[in-house]
């Protein structure tokens, strides 16, 4: 399902297509990642789901935000980041450029229901990148995280 130019919806109060929006971090205790972030940055949870079968929780943190992966991390330190999340404009023009240029993507745009959906890219340095675009009926909280607030 491609959405034409003309009807993708920008974030932010902006005309950007590309935000840097959250690093997703492992967790093996969630609850106490959520309460370090909060005592020590004034974090604030704003969603708490489940997104391809593993719990994971939306914080802010000021105007950032960090996505945490209910998993045991694959290491210790920087082996604790899964990836950086980039919110895009326009994920299915963006997705069939980055294939014409031969970048590593292992998999197909993966759709969430109700529109959206994302996919990872292999960046230099074994870097993982999600580039995700939300869906339009997320629940109004999602969507007010993401930018889109009325």
């Amino acid at each position: 399902m491609t959405t034409p130019e003309n009807e993708w919806q920008y974030p932010y109060g902006t005309k950007q297509r590309y935000h840097l929006q959250h690093v997703h971090l492992f967790a093996s205790n969630v609850d106490a990642t959520i309460d370090f972030y909060r005592t020590w940055f004034d974090a604030k949870v704003t969603w708490d789901g489940d997104v391809a079968g593993a719990r994971n929780v939306f914080i802010k943190v000021g105007i950032g935000a960090i996505h945490l992966y209910d998993q045991l991390p694959r290491g210790e330190g920087k082996n604790a980041v899964h990836h950086l999340g980039i919110q895009v404009v326009g994920i299915d023009e963006l997705y069939e450029r980055m294939k014409a240029a031969n970048l590593h993507i292992p998999n197909p745009i993966r759709r969430l229901g109700a529109g959206g959906g994302y996919f990872m890219l292999g960046a230099p340095d074994g870097a993982v990148i999600e580039l995700f675009e939300p869906a339009e009926l997320r629940e109004p909280v999602v969507r007010d995280y993401y930018g889109f607030g009325g």
